[in-house]
């Protein structure tokens, strides 16, 4: 792969997670520009760079991973569509930031690693938690060993659970959109930010149910694994809880770490008879810390911390917990909910 002076970005897909977390970041960022924005709705994409100050618009992806102003592919569509979009562009030789989790499935991430290792041509997926000044800083606390050895990892998630009919789900709740329940799209971010911040998981296992949501996804997740360190962990995620809850805690020798995956409040350091608190603010555009270093990368100024391999052992993990509800996941699972035997009978 060659490296680029600048990066001129084609953006597939400009839903809500595009109008702030990331889409105004990529003109923003140090050495990159947005030049095109696709959407298939009609009026959608010409509305979105009208008012995002974008030059160019597509209503196919085909001709934005063909434009010749577009150096770089961001996918911003739902899960069930990366695959394919990321091999187009990896056809193309156009590297590729493609939107978490990386695919359906850890098969779908096996076969993109394998087609852009062949190009020779980057990957990147859009785990931004790995560049959040927040979960920087609690990277730097374990790997002063502030918290003594590590001992210990809990989390915990909690959610009320969708009330719709299952003919209304949105595509997070549709296995061929996503993959499976919100476990692929929420769970996803505390998996890859364990292994940011402790090292790839090891011996993992666990269980889901369906216990109180009316469709057949899953809405009860526990697991429990080992470190790179040799701390055993636990991790428990109720879609269907009365309360909401999302903490993350760290336990060492020494100290404990408190930390949520999706708040922005700031870390916990727990002594004996001592709090100490560390503020560290997330970005109007929380995704703009991680699209600087992809940016760096490709004009060969830095490492991106987040590719489709440490994307792929995220989705690997996801696959060994959800493995026997869906009655495994190397195929066409979404295809045969009637097969599910972890599916409740309706």
């Amino acid at each position: 792969m060659n490296r680029l002076h600048s990066v001129h970005w084609g953006m597939i897909g400009a839903g809500s997670v595009t109008e702030i977390k990331s889409g105004p970041a990529f003109q923003k960022v140090e050495g990159s520009m947005l030049s095109a924005v696709m959407r298939r709705t009609p009026g959608m994409a010409q509305d979105w760079a009208k008012r995002h100050d974008v030059p160019r618009y597509h209503d196919n992806p085909e001709d934005l991973i063909a434009d010749p102003h577009v150096d770089a592919v961001y996918i911003a569509t739902p899960p069930g569509s990366h695959l394919d979009l990321a091999l187009l562009a990896c056809e193309a030789r156009k590297p590729v930031y493609v939107e978490k989790p990386m695919a359906r499935s850890y098969e779908e991430c096996k076969r993109m690693n394998e087609a852009f290792e062949a190009a020779d041509v980057p990957l990147f997926v859009a785990y931004y938690r790995r560049r959040l000044p927040r979960f920087v800083t609690a990277r730097e606390v374990i790997d002063a060993g502030r918290l003594g050895a590590i001992t210990g990892v809990t989390y915990r998630y909690t959610h009320p659970r969708w009330e719709g009919t299952p003919a209304d789900r949105p595509w997070r709740l549709r296995p061929e959109y996503s993959g499976g329940g919100l476990f692929l799209d929420i769970g996803c971010h505390t998996l890859d930010l364990l292994e940011f911040l402790l090292g790839p998981l090891r011996n993992v296992s666990g269980m889901a149910a369906n216990v109180s949501t009316n469709c057949t996804i899953e809405d009860n997740i526990a697991m429990h694994f080992r470190t790179e360190q040799g701390a055993l962990g636990v991790a428990h995620w109720n879609f269907a809880g009365h309360a909401r809850e999302d903490l993350i805690e760290i336990t060492g020798t020494d100290a404990r770490l408190r930390m949520s995956t999706f708040g922005d409040e700031p870390l916990e350091i727990i002594t004996r008879g001592n709090v100490e608190t560390m503020t560290r603010p997330n970005p109007m555009h929380v995704q703009q810390p991680l699209i600087q270093s992809i940016v760096d990368h490709l004009r060969g100024q830095g490492e991106c911390p987040s590719t489709g391999y440490s994307a792929a052992r995220t989705s690997r993990v996801m696959d060994v917990v959800l493995d026997a509800y869906y009655g495994g996941r190397a195929d066409d699972f979404w295809l045969r909910p009637e097969t599910w035997p972890g599916a409740p009978r309706r």
